[in-house]
């Protein structure tokens, strides 16, 4: 799991977006989960703040028929 320490202006969608290249909705839930309270801190988060970022959840693709199709 890597590490980030906030900037003046930064955001949970724009460190996603720096980090892992994308800042969709799944990304930046899955970034906040990995750090309980970082929604409470507000849009724009203060500086010097330590986010962990974790390894995405990746769904596994499968190849042939499943229960689905």
């Amino acid at each position: 799991m890597a590490i980030y320490i906030t900037k003046y202006g930064d955001t949970a969608d724009y460190i996603t977006w720096k980090y892992y290249g994308r800042q969709d909705q799944q990304t930046v839930e899955q970034v906040l989960q990995a750090n309980p309270g970082l929604a409470d801190r507000g849009p724009t988060l203060p500086p010097n703040v330590r986010v962990n970022l974790p390894e995405l959840f990746k769904p596994v693709a499968v190849d042939g028929p499943t229960l689905w199709t």
